[in-house]
């Protein structure tokens, strides 16, 4: 495969069209600067399908289209073709020879074709896919381009591998086919959702499919009936049929003109007749409309009141908090107070021990004085002892001087005297150092005695401050954790709540009587609400009650009649009444050994519980009806007693008089049964939630403040530790002062 020919016209400078003619070998374009060769390969670029305007040295496409000079007029169009051997079929493609063309007009129009045939740019694109030749390509390397190339991202380098390795076109493939197993996906979720909104309206559609087969069968019954009156007037007429015919003579032309008229009121009767099932249809999709409107009106209400009620939440804990705040910024500047009466108490302490220092220093400079009168003395004695051994060597020479030295000896006797009393004296201040030391020591031991029960205290007060702390921390957990509890109950309560005064899930004509309840008096509401059920047995309840669940309860035929003209004149539907006055105590059940049988749980109106003035109601309703345990031993019942009785079992199956039975999965979105024993358990946990909130906030209340009481404890005690420290400290130094004094005393007493 090798390149023959482009063919250009029209594209960027080349005005005219022009044939380029390409051999076997290698062929250059050669021409000074601006001549238009780099335009050849922005041809070639443009026809393989090179959407990026910048790769082609331009702002738009349209301005690939020659724009015209001041001697010629701009070109309408620009058309570029280029044809390429194909002997080899290197191109997917049965023709030797391939002609790819690319065209675009001022108007932004552009087509494409290959060997004249109109075709799509992804043709084109598959067509190149491995062959090098694409506009992505390693066939077309423009100016600066291999430096790009190999400066490059491996990504961008990797694409040229792609390209000469020919995967190209699978990876494209893979891409295509990844793409639309995505969008498939897309499609199965929506799908998914649709058939979900789907089922959560096959409920409904049942109960309105029961609602239309009970129409159908009574207007069926209303047939038969209304023949029967029909053959009764006709025996009437036939009785009178003479008398007419007696009478026909005279009345005839009248007859002819009634009928006449007849046929007439007849048409009009048809036409109007059209006219207002057409309307009736219209306002049945207007109900529609309007109903599934109002459901997703109530759908939207509830996730509001679920919205307000977290708002609220959020606001209860941020009070919280700022009642913690505010009770932490309390117990900041306690600690802050107690912190200026403890520097007091430093401070306090600090002048004391200056004062001891002072005292100290006096002692000393007193001492110094002492002992310097001490040398004073020494150096007297040491005079005295010359002047003795003077006296003593002169005695025999010099009598006359005899008395001088005897008085002499006196005064160093009596100074003699002096030193024995200074030593007593010394002995004695020494048994006082003793003395002092023994107070001191006594001291230092109390005091370390004291310190180490005062450690022990600290460490008994931190245990009980560590265990007060995680059993606040515990109780904040427990108490966060049951107002979550409660919240989320009291939401479902909320939107239960509002699900049952808003009649959620019935018809809409129910709904439309029960707005009207407080202004037409007589409506004791639907079975539904009338009724108390066990949860064990709701679901065969409502099996056995199917349509019936939903009737509505008035006291009287004419209550009944009253509502039925308010529907009808306002076009809501239909409804079913159940007036008090008209049903009694009637179908009573009279298989009394059925309810003997193994897996026979009793009648259904024996296990429901209800007002007295309901009790003949709900005899009418489910006194006929035996609910089992089990089908197998529903079936067995059934068989005994020759398929003549109504069956309805545990996990809602249901057995007809007759031999039908009717089953499967149970799917009750709207549990109307439930509803209320549902809001009771709500109401019940909600009360024991708050029970349990009040309880862990007095206990952790009281946890708080043995916490605080222990803190505060915790810190006395380290205030004491560190004063007894400092005591501790003061002994020891006045030890250490009294041990060298005595040490000073008995260098002096080993002096004299």
């Amino acid at each position: 495969m090798y390149l023959k020919s482009i063919e250009i016209q029209g594209f960027k400078s080349f005005a005219n069209k022009i044939v380029f003619e390409f051999h076997n070998g290698i062929t250059g374009i050669v021409g000074p600067n601006g001549s238009g060769k780099s335009n050849v390969a922005d041809a070639v670029r443009w026809v393989l399908g090179e959407q990026k305007v910048k790769q082609l040295r331009s702002s738009s496409m349209q301005d690939v289209i020659f724009s015209g000079t001041e001697t010629r007029k701009p070109q309408g169009f620009a058309s570029v073709a280029i044809t390429l051997d194909n002997s080899d079929h290197q191109l997917a493609i049965d023709y030797d020879q391939v002609t790819v063309t690319r065209r675009v007009y001022r108007s932004g129009e552009s087509e494409y074709m290959i060997n004249g045939s109109t075709c799509r740019l992804k043709d084109i694109n598959e067509l190149f896919y491995d062959t090098g030749i694409g506009k992505e390509g390693y066939s077309i390397i423009g100016q600066g381009q291999i430096d790009k190339i190999l400066s490059g991202k491996p990504e961008e380098r990797r694409e040229l591998f792609d390209e000469a390795a020919g995967i190209v076109k699978f990876k494209r493939r893979k891409a295509i086919a990844q793409k639309k197993l995505e969008d498939e996906k897309q499609n199965l979720v929506r799908v998914t959702d649709i058939l979900t909104e789907l089922e959560k309206q096959v409920g409904p559609l049942a109960k309105q499919s029961e609602a239309a087969k009970e129409y159908l069968r009574l207007k069926e019954d209303l047939k038969k009936y209304d023949v029967n009156q029909f053959l009764l007037e006709t025996a009437g007429t036939r009785s009178q049929l003479k008398e007419t015919e007696e009478k026909a003579a005279i009345v005839s032309k009248d007859l002819e003109d009634t009928r006449q008229a007849s046929e007439h009121i007849r048409v009009e009767y048809e036409t109007l007749d059209a006219l207002l099932s057409g309307l009736e249809a219209a306002a049945g999709e207007a109900r529609t409309a309007l109903s599934e409107t109002n459901m997703e009106k109530g759908t939207l209400e509830g996730r509001v009141g679920v919205l307000n009620e977290q708002i609220n939440t959020e606001k209860m804990n941020a009070e919280h908090i700022g009642k913690r705040m505010t009770a932490i910024h309390g117990e900041i500047a306690d600690k802050k107070t107690k912190v200026s009466a403890y520097e007091e108490e430093r401070s306090g302490i600090a002048a004391q021990v200056k004062e001891s220092l002072e005292r100290l220093a006096a002692a000393e400079e007193a001492l110094k004085e002492k002992d310097e009168e001490i040398r004073a003395l020494e150096e007297e004695i040491e005079s005295g002892k010359g002047s003795i051994i003077d006296t003593l060597n002169e005695k025999a020479s010099i009598n006359a001087r005899q008395q001088r030295y005897e008085t002499m000896l006196e005064q160093v006797n009596v100074r003699r005297s002096e030193v024995c009393q200074k030593l007593l004296k010394y002995k004695s201040d020494e048994s006082e150092q003793d003395g002092q030391l023994d107070e001191l020591n006594r001291q230092l031991e109390e005091i370390e005695a004291e310190i180490a029960s005062l450690g022990d205290a600290q460490a008994a007060a931190e245990t009980r401050t560590e265990e007060l702390e995680h059993e606040v921390r515990r109780l904040n957990k427990n108490l966060n954790d049951r107002q979550q509890e409660y919240h989320t109950s009291y939401t479902k309560l909320e939107s239960l709540k509002n699900i049952a005064e808003r009649y959620e899930g019935y018809g809409g004509s129910i709904r439309r009587v029960m707005e009207v309840r407080d202004r037409i008096h007589g409506i004791h509401g639907v079975v539904a609400d009338l009724i108390t059920v066990p949860k064990k047995y709701e679901i065969a309840v409502e099996t056995a009650l199917g349509g019936s669940i939903q009737n509505i309860v008035t006291d009287s035929e004419q209550t009944a009649k009253q509502l039925i003209e308010y529907l009808k004149k306002n076009r809501y539907g239909r409804a079913t009444f159940l007036p008090l006055t008209s049903i009694g105590n009637r179908n009573t059940f009279n298989q009394d050994k059925a309810l003997k049988e193994p897996g026979v749980l009793g009648l259904a109106n024996s296990l429901v519980e209800t007002d007295g003035q309901y009790e003949g109601l709900i005899r009418y309703l489910l006194g006929r009806v035996v609910v089992v345990d089990t089908i197998d031993n529903a079936i067995a019942l059934a068989r005994k007693f020759q398929y003549s009785l109504r069956i309805v079992t545990l996990e809602g199956e249901l057995l007809s008089a007759g031999g039908s039975m009717t089953g499967g999965a149970f799917k009750n979105t709207s549990n109307l049964l439930g509803r209320k024993r549902e809001i009771e358990e709500l109401e019940g946990a909600c009360t024991k939630a708050l029970t349990d909130v009040d309880r862990i906030e007095q206990d952790l209340v009281m946890n708080e403040a043995l916490l605080a009481e222990s803190r505060e404890e915790l810190e006395s005690l380290k205030s004491r530790k560190q004063e007894s420290y400092l005591r501790q400290n003061t002994v020891r130094m006045s030890i250490s002062r009294t041990e060298d004094k005595k040490e000073e005393i008995r260098e002096s007493y080993g002096d004299l």
